[in-house]
């Protein structure tokens, strides 16, 4: 049995302001899981709260690169010293952040240790960089950007963190629920990051897509992979808490296959939650389904 420490890694530092003169209410996600008895639901050890930086862009502005980048650099550091500590003794960290700038830390972790993959259950492929700016616009919001800066694309002080960088080979990425017809996918299957769309987890099933998506994930060619779930993947008529709630996504009984297949392998080492925003969720029915989704991923 695998020993889960339930970590917070509160931070709201990748995403651009909701309306002006506010900050994303993504950083109250951990919190609002935790409401719904996650710790206990999981049988996890308590892992507390990795402290983000304060939400400041300053007199940022467009063409300035990555808004809070510093801060986001700190914070990457401090997240994965906490992570790389779980993942040496041996314990499968489950973090509820936070935007998906947080992937970065379990990133950095895990390529301090060896070779390690991903596979990112999202509704975008989260791969904005400044050379494909003519499709997603200029660079900016790191909640965005992650996966492009995982794997080595963007600017030098988020992407080659102790000079490790890439974190993720791109052969070692797999993406599950991209929206079909995502602008991005040309340019992933040209890099050779495997994608499976929304569609295509509908005609093939969400079973059969979860454990084709393990393969090369296993040794020899990676000591284990993560699992990043954004919670956009969701159909808004489920999920309309996010920041980007666009219609075509999973339904929760999708959802619920493919994340069991993965954070049920023997392979996969930590899990990190995103993007859900509980100021979005006035009766707090997508925050229950999100943690019914989290809990019986590990039932």
């Amino acid at each position: 049995m695998r020993t889960i420490v339930l970590l917070d890694a509160p931070s709201n530092l990748g995403l651009r302001p909701p309306a002006p003169g506010t900050v994303p209410g993504v950083y109250k996600l951990a919190g609002a899981l935790r409401e719904q008895g996650l710790l206990a639901r999981l049988g996890a050890r308590e892992g507390g709260v990795v402290v983000p930086p304060r939400y400041d862009r300053g007199d940022w502005k467009e063409g300035d690169g990555v808004f809070h980048a510093a801060a986001l650099a700190r914070y990457t550091v401090t997240l994965a010293d906490r992570v790389e500590a779980h993942l040496r003794d041996g314990e499968f960290p489950v973090v509820l952040g936070g935007d998906c700038s947080i992937q970065l830390g379990a990133a950095l972790a895990m390529r301090r240790l060896g070779r390690y993959g991903l596979a990112a259950i999202d509704g975008s492929a989260d791969f904005r960089h400044p050379g494909n700016t003519a499709l997603n616009g200029p660079v900016g919001a790191a909640g965005g950007e992650e996966l492009a800066l995982s794997t080595g694309r963007g600017q030098a002080d988020l992407s080659d963190l102790e000079g490790l960088g890439p974190y993720l080979r791109d052969e070692d990425v797999r993406l599950l629920g991209l929206r079909d017809g995502d602008g991005d996918l040309p340019e992933l299957r040209a890099a050779g990051i495997r994608a499976a769309t929304v569609g295509e987890i509908r005609e093939r099933g969400a079973g059969p897509v979860a454990r084709d998506a393990l393969e090369g994930l296993h040794p020899p060619e990676t000591a284990g992979f993560w699992v990043h779930l954004d919670a956009d993947v969701l159909d808004p008529s489920v999920m309309p808490a996010v920041d980007s709630p666009d219609p075509g996504g999973l339904i929760p009984d999708e959802l619920a296959e493919l994340l069991g297949v993965l954070a049920r392998s023997p392979r996969c080492v930590g899990l990190n939650v995103t993007i859900y925003d509980p100021d979005l969720d006035p009766d707090g029915r997508a925050g229950t389904l999100l943690a019914d989704l989290v809990a019986g991923a590990f039932a």
